[in-house]
C-alpha cells in the first residue's frame, strides 16, 4: 500500500476567491496613504500598487463613492468619469505585473469634516460625534464636528452612490470590489449600536442596523456578480469612537446573513486597534460562515500559515508590512527579514516612504 500523501496549505498556496483565482493567500489590506491629487488617483499611485502586484490580491484604499464623503486629505474617489480614467492607469499597471486588484467602496460618514468637504457637515446614522480622535485637514488637526442624522431619502441616495461607484470600478478595470463596512465609517456607523440610536427601520435590532449594508450589497450585486464582491467588517474595533454592546452576536448575525450570498470573501478585522474591547469574533465567524474568510490585524507569517493550515482562515490580509516591503510575498517565501515601516511618512504625500522602499533583490545587489 502506498504511503499517504499529506499536503500543507499555507500562505503560498493558490486559492479561488469567488470569481477570482489568486496565486497566493497573501492579501494586501486596504491602506489609506493620502497620495491622490485632491481626490484624483495619480501615476505615483499606479507605481505603488504595481510594486506590490505579487500579492495574491490587492485591496485598494478607501475610495469615496459620492462627493463630500471624504475623511482624509488627498484620498481618492470614484464618482466621476475623470476618476474612472485616472484609476485605469492603476489597474493597468497592476495587471501588467500579473496582479489582481479590488477597489474598496467607501463613505466616510461622521469621520468626514467640513474642512475636507467644501464646508458641508458630515452625515451619520445618528447625531453623535467622534470624540477619541482628531480629523487631519488642510488647517491641521481639528476636532470632529457633530454629524447630521441622515434622512431615509438621503440614505437611498447613498445606496445609489455605492451602486454607481461599483459600476465605475468595473469601468476602471478592477477585478472586483470590497464594500467597506468597518472602522466607524458610514456603513459600520449604522451597524453598531454604540453609534446608531435610530428608532426607524434603520435602527434598533441587528437586522435593522444592518439594513443599509444589506441595501448597499443588493445594489452592488446589480453591477457585479457576488463572487467578485467582498465585505469588510470590524465588530470589535474602537477606532472612530465605535463600540457595540454585543459584538459576538453581531458577528454571528453577519455570518448567517453572508452565508447564502456567495461573496468572494468576508474580510474580518479580528481585534480592536485601541486594544480596549476584547472578544473572539474570528472563531464565531469561522464556525458560522461557510465562505472564504479573510482575517486581518497583527499576523506574522508564521501565525498566518498556521491559521490557514488549520483552516481557521482562508487567507490573511497584511497592512503595514506591505507599506515597507513591496515584495512581501517573496520575503515570506524565504523567511527574509522585513524592512520596518516609518510611520512618519505614512500620510505625508510624495514618493518618500511610498515607492522608495527597497526590494529584497535590491538590498542584495
Amino acid at each position: 500500500m502506498a504511503d499517504a500523501t499529506f499536503t500543507t496549505t499555507d500562505l503560498h498556496t493558490g486559492i479561488q476567491l469567488g470569481n477570482v483565482q489568486l496565486n497566493n493567500r497573501i492579501i494586501m489590506a486596504p491602506l489609506t496613504r493620502t497620495r491622490a491629487d485632491g481626490d484624483m488617483p495619480t501615476p505615483l499611485m499606479a507605481q505603488y500598487y504595481a510594486q506590490r502586484a505579487s500579492a495574491g490580491l490587492i485591496i485598494a484604499e478607501a475610495t469615496a463613492v459620492v462627493p463630500n464623503a471624504a475623511a482624509f486629505l488627498n484620498g481618492p474617489a470614484i464618482y466621476s468619469q475623470a476618476h474612472i480614467d485616472a484609476w485605469k492607469q492603476v489597474t493597468a499597471a497592476v495587471h501588467d505585473e500579473g496582479g489582481k486588484i479590488f477597489l474598496q467602496l467607501w463613505h466616510g460618514g461622521r469621520a468626514c469634516h467640513p474642512d475636507l468637504n467644501n464646508g458641508i457637515a458630515p452625515v451619520a446614522a445618528s447625531a453623535l460625534a467622534i470624540t477619541n480622535d482628531m480629523a487631519t485637514t488642510a488647517n491641521g488637526k481639528q476636532p470632529y464636528t457633530l454629524p447630521r442624522e441622515l434622512t431615509q431619502p438621503e440614505i437611498a441616495d447613498i445606496v445609489e452612490g455605492f451602486r454607481q461607484g461599483a459600476e465605475n470600478a468595473k469601468l476602471a478595470g478592477f477585478d472586483g470590489v470590497e464594500i467597506h463596512a468597518a472602522n466607524g465609517y458610514l456603513l459600520d456607523n449604522f451597524l453598531r449600536d454604540g453609534s446608531n440610536l435610530r428608532t426607524d427601520k434603520y435602527g434598533g435590532s441587528i437586522a435593522n442596523r444592518a439594513r443599509l449594508l444589506r441595501e448597499v450589497i443588493d445594489a452592488v450585486f446589480t453591477v457585479w456578480d457576488a463572487g467578485s464582491v467582498g465585505v469588510r467588517t470590524s465588530p470589535l474595533n474602537g477606532f472612530n469612537s465605535m463600540k457595540d454592546s454585543n459584538p459576538i452576536a453581531l458577528t454571528q448575525w453577519l455570518a448567517e446573513y453572508f452565508n447564502p450570498l456567495g461573496l468572494a470573501y468576508w474580510h474580518l478585522m479580528r481585534h480592536d486597534f485601541l486594544q480596549q474591547q476584547k472578544g473572539d469574533v474570528l472563531t464565531v465567524a469561522r464556525q458560522s460562515f461557510h465562505g472564504n474568510l479573510v482575517a486581518n490585524m497583527g499576523y506574522s507569517a508564521q501565525e498566518a500559515n498556521e491559521a490557514i493550515n488549520q483552516s481557521n482562515v482562508d487567507a490573511v490580509a497584511f497592512g503595514v508590512p506591505f507599506i515597507s516591503n513591496p515584495d512581501l510575498v517573496d520575503r515570506f517565501a524565504v523567511d527574509a527579514e522585513l524592512t520596518e515601516a516609518d510611520p512618519s511618512t505614512f500620510y505625508i504625500g510624495g514618493r518618500t516612504g511610498y515607492v522608495d522602499y527597497p526590494r529584497l533583490v535590491d538590498a542584495t545587489l
